[in-house]
């Protein structure tokens, strides 16, 4: 079973629109069962649900729109994978089928989009630029520690343009801009009212329980932009060399499987 991280944007309740999504009373469940479908296998429930969260004193969802994410992915693998073998990882009348249901989703439901964004194995280290190191929450779930960030999305907003700026000031390829960009541009979709949340979700797993209580990855990721704006690239790399060794391991896992 793939492990997995989780960037989620939460609505206010009252800015979802009804007919979009059923809002569960509680949390959405963990359990995870494989089903086989028609472009692949899932673990994750088909069902049109939310994440419910209190934050602040209001309520906020975050909808799963699983059909949608899985369609929404299958073409970006198969847009990112065009050599010799990409036939064979996903065949162009399996795409052609999932960019014509993706094409009726969006029609039926144009205000519908991903309100999550899942990363395998590891942490993306640019997810990290959009937290203040305070906001690390430190969460004890019985025999599993992990770790949670939530900030406004204003905020995040804020936090991730900057980041943008400091890289393209210090001359950093375009390809490693573009990234942090990208995720900029899909904050924007959403109200400014909004929260954002990374969860280290199942990804915790492959950490102990101390390594996960020292783990301050977004501090570090924060010290390497700053120094990165006074023009310090030795400590930069060092703060950002300390983040990323930290998810070198969880992070190898991807081209392992």
């Amino acid at each position: 079973m793939a492990r997995a991280s989780y960037l989620r944007v939460y609505l206010p309740e009252t800015r979802m629109p009804e007919p979009l999504v059923h809002v569960a009373e509680g949390a959405v469940s963990t359990r995870r069962v494989m089903r086989r479908g028609e472009f692949g296998l899932s673990e994750e429930s088909p069902r049109d649900d939310a994440f419910v969260l209190e934050h602040a004193g209001r309520r906020y969802v975050c909808p799963r729109f699983p059909r949608l994410r899985m369609l929404e992915g299958l073409m970006a693998f198969h847009h990112a994978y065009q050599g010799p073998t990409a036939s064979l990882l996903v065949p162009k009348a399996t795409a052609d089928r999932a960019a014509g249901e993706l094409e009726k989703i969006q029609r039926r439901l144009p205000g519908a989009r991903s309100h999550i964004l899942t990363s395998p194995f590891f942490v993306p280290l640019r997810w990290f630029s959009l937290f203040d190191p305070i906001e690390r929450m430190l969460m004890d779930e019985g025999d599993v520690l992990t770790i949670r960030y939530r900030t406004p999305l204003r905020d995040a907003l804020r936090r991730v343009q900057r980041s943008a700026g400091i890289l393209e000031e210090a001359g950093f390829d375009e390809s490693i801009v573009e990234q942090v960009v990208d995720l900029e541009e899909w904050l924007e979709r959403f109200p400014i009212d909004a929260v954002i949340e990374l969860d280290y979700g199942s990804v915790a797993s492959l950490f102990t329980r101390a390594e996960l209580a020292i783990d301050e990855s977004a501090a570090d990721i924060a010290a390497s932009l700053d120094a990165l704006e006074q023009g310090d690239y030795e400590e930069a790399g060092e703060h950002y060399g300390l983040a990323a060794s930290r998810w070198a391991h969880a992070q190898s896992l991807v081209y392992a499987n």
